[in-house]
């Protein structure tokens, strides 16, 4: 009896020593997670896979079109869709219902839904204008809510730049509220060389448009009038990216270039990594992150006005029985007003968000939910509020949805 005893006893402690450790491991997780508020995500409504006006191509129905780009731009609570696998631009309002269409006719069946647009009198509110679009991309709206889409020009109008080792085949098409074609911009303004490359479109102060364009031997800044005239070319070569003078010895790497959307602000977000080596050999080994720095730029004179450091997002891992934290770099996603940069982290079930305030230095953190079904393709805009819009697929339709992240900036920082 007094054996059996004692091997209950030694159990019991075994058992109470396990449920110490699991809280030691598990509780310190919960309090971050409680620290992180989730973000009410609002879902607005849906889209079928296709081709017909009310549906999207995402997925190459046609068998050649998987690099061609679907964006989203969210403006006033209506929200723009550039569809480059269906060749169509459309607008709809947040209940899902679709305004207008401007779609290329030699691939897309004429809409059964929508009005042709006319100079007729009468009110028509859903409508449908065809224009030759090759291949619509990147696009953003300005407060006019006139449309700027990025597109391919026609076979036979590209070009290949010797100096800057490019291929420039993309132009800007400019359409006003109603969605009829004003111009097109390149390099000089309207009716200019195509532009390399484009990588980012923003339309900023005074409803200028700033085209972001990536090339073998950099970056360059392209920045617009509201009339279409080129005010200011910024170059960014490859050997000359901005290193704190603390870490010369690191490697830097160009996340992102942004806009900011009140201001002539460029915000170039650059990650630094610092070489390892092996201590027995003494050879490099590999690298590690060291830090991440969010520069500003005047984009006037392209000089460099100020920066800031940006957090970590710290991962928990097991390495040799040990729990370590691992360093990992945010990404940029865009900036909103009053110079606050939002950056992502992709977790289980979502994203991780920071925000970061260049004027108060305060820093906000929340979570946004995606489910894992809608990572089939997932397009992302940030108003100049700070809301956060969406188009996530599943493999049989795409959702629009919005987080209200500007109630996240109210509350302030955590």
């Amino acid at each position: 009896m007094i054996y059996r005893v004692k091997l209950f006893f030694l159990s019991h402690r075994a058992l109470i020593c396990l449920m110490l450790i699991c809280l030691v491991l598990i509780f310190p997780a919960a309090c971050s997670q409680e620290k992180i508020p989730a973000v009410d995500r609002n879902d607005l409504f849906t889209v079928e896979i296709g081709r017909m006006e009310d549906q999207i191509d995402l997925f190459n129905l046609d068998g050649d079109r998987s690099k061609r780009k679907t964006d989203i731009a969210m403006r006033d609570g209506l929200l723009y869709i550039s569809n480059g696998n269906g060749g169509k631009v459309v607008r709809y309002n947040s209940y899902g219902d679709l305004l207008f269409m401007i779609y290329n006719d030699e691939t897309n069946p004429t809409p059964l839904t929508l009005k042709p647009n006319t100079d007729s009198q009468g009110i028509v509110t859903r409508w449908s204008f065809p224009y030759p679009l090759m291949e619509p991309g990147l696009i953003t709206v300005d407060s006019r809510k006139h449309i700027y889409v990025e597109d391919r020009v026609e076979e036979g109008a590209s070009s290949f730049d010797a100096e800057s080792r490019s291929l420039l085949d993309r132009v800007v098409l400019h359409f006003n509220i109603d969605g009829l074609f004003v111009n097109y911009l390149g390099q000089t303004g309207v009716g200019g060389t195509p532009f390399p490359n484009i990588i980012g479109l923003y339309t900023s102060v005074q409803n200028e448009l700033a085209v972001v364009c990536r090339l073998p031997t950099g970056w360059n800044i392209y920045w617009f009038d509201a009339e279409g005239s080129l005010l200011y070319l910024v170059r960014l070569e490859n050997d000359r990216i901005p290193v704190p003078p603390d870490r010369d010895l690191t490697e830097s790497s160009l996340d992102k270039i942004c806009i900011s959307p009140d201001e002539r602000k460029v915000y170039v977000k650059v990650d630094y990594y610092r070489n390892t080596y092996d201590e027995s050999t003494n050879t490099r080994s590999g690298s590690q992150p060291d830090s991440s720095v969010i520069w500003f730029m005047n984009v006037e004179d392209g000089s460099y006005i100020g920066n800031m450091d940006i957090p970590f997002f710290e991962s928990q891992i097991t390495e040799n029985n040990r729990r370590i934290t691992e360093n990992l770099f945010y990404s940029m996603i865009g900036v909103a007003r009053q110079g606050r940069v939002f950056f992502s982290f992709p977790m289980d079930g979502g994203y991780s968000i920071l925000i970061c305030s260049t004027d108060s230095l305060e820093q906000i953190r929340g979570f946004i939910r995606v489910a894992n079904e809608e990572l089939q393709f997932n397009a992302f805009d940030l108003s100049g509020e700070g809301i956060l819009s969406a188009l996530l697929a599943t493999e049989w339709q795409a959702r629009l949805v919005w987080w209200r992240t500007d109630g996240l900036m109210e509350e302030g920082p955590l």
